[in-house]
């Protein structure tokens, strides 16, 4: 879901790069320094899920995991995911360094959504958690996919058959995102609840 260079006008590249810059600061001030591991760990399976492209129509999808890294980290999906983004960019010229800022924002602002939709069911630990975090791992891929096609529409109307491709193309990423992290928040409240956000 990387958007790449030369395609976004000047004023989506200062407001995602605005956006970016105030998150990442965010995010970087309410992180603990006994949480950075955490971060760089679940930053490096981000950078890896991310890599694995499988062709899909006109497009390739990848999984994206947004969503965990928003319910486990809080605001630092921010930051995670920028360093993330950024090592992509540089090694294997996905996105790259101008979209960073759109490409941060449009993965994180779903990360926190999930976060938010996810914390008050965690703390209940209520029956529904299972399907709270398969809705919140999902819900944050078509989030994402959604400000992937605002930015690009916020460019031009060109571009939005393009968007509605890409939103279609990851309809099956949402479910296994949704199963992934069902089963992955399903195990850590089990066994390490405590390093939920």
């Amino acid at each position: 879901m990387h958007i790449s260079e030369g395609i976004l006008s000047p004023p989506v590249l200062l407001g995602g790069g605005l956006l970016c810059i105030l998150g990442t600061w965010y995010g970087l001030k309410r992180l603990h320094a006994d949480h950075v591991p955490k971060v760089a760990i679940l930053s490096a399976a981000f950078f890896v899920g991310s890599l694995i492209h499988v062709p899909l129509g006109p497009s390739n999808v990848h999984l994206v995991l947004n969503g965990l890294l928003g319910i486990i980290l809080g605001w630092a999906a921010f930051p995670a995911i920028l360093i993330g983004l950024l090592f992509q960019a540089v090694f294997f010229q996905f996105g790259g360094l101008t979209v960073l800022g759109v490409n941060t924002v449009n993965m994180a602002l779903p990360a926190l959504l999930a976060s938010a939709l996810f914390s008050p069911a965690s703390r209940s630990r209520s029956k529904r958690l299972t399907l709270t975090a398969f809705l919140a791992g999902g819900g944050a891929v078509l989030g994402s996919g959604v400000l992937v096609a605002l930015s690009l529409a916020l460019t031009g109307q060109e571009f939005l058959p393009a968007a509605q491709i890409i939103l279609a193309a990851h309809l099956p990423v949402m479910v296994i995102e949704g199963l992934i992290s069902a089963a992955a928040l399903h195990f850590i409240i089990k066994v390490r609840p405590e390093i939920l956000v």
